[in-house]
């Protein structure tokens, strides 16, 4: 292998390992909720709250983080970044108060958003563009690795050396991440963009464009609402589950995305149906959700679905790229930017609102607060498979009209 191939794999799997990292980091709610909510006193509100504010920060900062990884490469930002995770998760274990962790998932969210966007950059600089849906499929199923060991295999750890320990632990991983990609990655020269100002504005005015994404970032849920935080509970309190069972099970959705991404990429790939595909797992994602949450599954056939669902979960990947189509070369880069932005800012929504759902129903102790919580994800799912069938429906026009001309 020739030197500049070895650098690009090397920088391709430092940034992918950092996407695994930051996804430990952002389901970690998930495992501490109930330690989390005693420390601080928390409810159910707001605790939706703290687990969703990492959102806030990571699409704040995508725009500013996407333009400093043009202007000074990844090496410096991805450092600093990781650096900042770590500083994050630091006041749950020097603080009793609640105002502090919030702010500090802040900070995980703002060092978490150049994660995905060194991915993004990352390939696009040292990949052939035909290669980047599948370098990025690639880099998703490492990434989700570590969200899968951010369900069981934490929440373990969490039971055998105490959560705070845990923390201390992740955080000291996080400060070696940072060490080794500012000796490793190199200062990779990337060409600055002369009008940032006029490229964000045809991105943000290209209708088609945002529209994808919205509809994308309605059918979140199964992954950044359920799986990300309250999955594992839903499952102790509506199905009777313990407590090692539902993590496994909700881990399983991350299990299933790792398969799904080079999987459903592939399929699209192939077919050239890139909204077939998209409609088609958002139908598939519905229904699992509407059974579950009128529960109808045994634990049998929530390992199954959950596993589908999670396959399914890989749409995003084909909606960014779809999104990155309706814009002319120059500024696909920042699209796929803006569209995970757009996409991402769903998560904080979503959390927050299961969240006041549940807690107006009753509180995080009560199974019937959690189904209704849980509702609003089948519900926001049908709304982006609609969305999704409009835009099928005006690019089927489109190009029935050009083939006319």
């Amino acid at each position: 292998m020739s030197k500049s191939k070895t650098i690009a794999w090397t920088v391709w799997m430092i940034a992918s390992i950092f996407y695994a990292y930051q996804y430990i980091l952002r389901v970690m709610p998930n495992v501490m909720l109930d330690d989390i909510m005693q420390q601080f006193h928390m409810d159910a509100a707001l605790f939706g709250q703290y687990a969703g504010v990492y959102y806030i920060g990571y699409v704040l900062m995508h725009l500013p983080i996407g333009i400093m990884l043009d202007r000074y490469g990844p090496r410096k930002v991805m450092s600093g970044c990781i650096l900042l995770t770590v500083v994050g998760m630091l006041p749950i274990i020097m603080s009793d108060n609640w105002v502090f962790p919030i702010i500090g998932r802040v900070l995980i969210g703002i060092g978490s958003s150049a994660a995905i966007l060194g991915v993004f950059k990352i390939i696009r600089m040292t990949f052939a563009e035909e290669r980047f849906t599948r370098m990025l499929s690639i880099s998703v199923t490492i990434g989700l690795i570590g969200a899968i060991y951010g369900g069981g295999p934490v929440d373990n750890m969490c039971t055998s050396l105490g959560y705070q320990a845990v923390i201390k632990i992740f955080s000291v991983v996080g400060i070696v991440l940072a060490a080794v990609t500012y000796m490793l990655v190199p200062e990779i020269e990337s060409t600055s963009q002369k009008s940032v100002v006029a490229d964000v504005k045809t991105v943000f005015t290209n209708s088609r464009v945002i529209f994808t994404c919205l509809c994308a970032g309605l059918m979140v849920g199964p992954l950044e609402g359920f799986a990300d935080v309250w999955g594992k509970s839903f499952l102790k309190l509506v199905y009777g589950m313990e407590e090692s069972g539902a993590s496994y099970l909700t881990s399983m959705i991350f299990t299933g995305m790792c398969f799904g991404a080079p999987v459903l990429g592939l399929i699209a790939e192939k077919t050239g149906r890139y909204l077939g595909s998209i409609i088609g797992a958002g139908i598939l994602m519905f229904a699992t959700f509407a059974a579950l949450v009128a529960g109808f599954m045994t634990e049998a056939s929530i390992f199954v679905s959950f596993v589908i669902v999670g396959v399914c979960c890989a749409y995003q990947i084909l909606a960014i790229y779809k999104a990155s189509t309706y814009v002319p070369e120059h500024v696909a880069g920042l699209t796929t930017a803006v569209a995970n932005m757009i996409i991402m800012s769903f998560g904080y929504a979503l959390h927050t609102s299961i969240g006041f759902v549940i807690n107006a129903f009753g509180g995080a102790h009560d199974a019937q607060a959690f189904v209704y919580g849980v509702t609003i994800i089948p519900i926001t799912l049908a709304a982006g498979i609609i969305g999704f069938g409009v835009i099928a429906y005006k690019d089927a026009q489109l190009k029935g009209a050009k083939n006319a001309v």
